[in-house]
C-alpha cells in the first residue's frame, strides 16, 4: 500500500512539473488567448493561473527584449496581474479581459519589431515569417484603437506586410526590401507606443 502511495505522488508531481513546464514554454500571446478561452467557458479558476502564467511571461520577454516598449510591457504585465482578483472570484468581465489582452498582443508585437530594428539590416533580412507574425499580432489588437488612429494603422500594417514578405530575397531586392520596411515598420512601433 505505502508503495501505491509513493508511485501515486511521484507521478501526481511528475504530472505538475510537466504542466508548469508546458506553460512556461507557451509564448505570452498563447497564454493570453488561453484565458480568454477558460473566460468565456466561465472557468475563474483557469483564467486566473493563465493571467498569473500571462503576466510573468510578459515580464520575462520585456526584460529580456531591447525593444523600446520594455516599460509599457512592464506597466501591462501589472495591469494583467490586477486583474488576477477579479478572475478569481468571477468578476472580471470578458470585455475588459479582451481589451487587456488585445493592448498586450499589440506592444508585444511591436516591441518584437523594434528588436529586430535595433539590429538593423540583419535584423530584418531572413526575418519576414517572424515579423510578419508580429504584425498579425497587432492586427488582431488594433481593433481597441479605433478612430483615426486604427485606419492609420491598418494603412501602415497593410504597406508593411507587403514590404516584408521580399525580406527573404537575396541580393539587392532583400536590401530594398529591407529600407523599405525598415521605415514602415519604426512607424508601426511608433504609433503602437504612442497609443497605447
Amino acid at each position: 500500500m505505502k508503495k501505491y502511495v509513493f508511485s501515486l505522488i511521484a507521478v501526481l508531481s511528475l504530472l505538475a512539473f510537466s504542466a508548469q513546464s508546458y506553460a512556461q514554454g507557451l509564448s505570452v500571446e498563447s497564454l493570453l488567448d488561453k484565458a480568454v478561452s477558460l473566460s468565456q467557458k466561465g472557468d475563474n479558476a483557469g483564467v486566473a493561473d493563465a493571467l498569473k502564467l500571462g503576466s510573468s511571461a510578459l515580464e520575462k520577454e520585456a526584460n529580456s527584449s531591447g525593444g523600446d516598449l520594455k516599460s509599457k510591457l512592464l506597466g501591462k504585465a501589472g495591469d494583467l496581474k490586477s486583474l488576477i482578483p477579479l478572475a478569481s472570484t468571477g468578476k472580471l468581465s470578458s470585455g475588459v479581459l479582451g481589451k487587456a489582452v488585445s493592448a498586450v498582443k499589440m506592444l508585444i508585437g511591436a516591441n518584437r519589431i523594434s528588436s529586430l530594428l535595433g539590429k538593423g539590416e540583419s535584423g530584418l533580412l531572413g526575418n519576414a515569417a517572424s515579423l510578419t507574425s508580429n504584425l498579425g499580432l497587432i492586427k488582431a489588437g488594433s481593433s481597441i484603437l479605433g478612430g483615426s488612429t486604427q485606419s492609420s494603422l491598418t494603412s501602415l500594417l497593410g504597406d508593411a506586410t507587403k514590404s516584408v514578405s521580399g525580406l527573404d530575397k537575396g541580393g539587392i531586392a532583400g536590401k530594398l526590401a529591407a529600407t523599405a520596411s525598415s521605415k514602415q515598420l519604426g512607424s508601426i512601433v511608433k504609433l503602437v507606443g504612442s497609443a497605447l
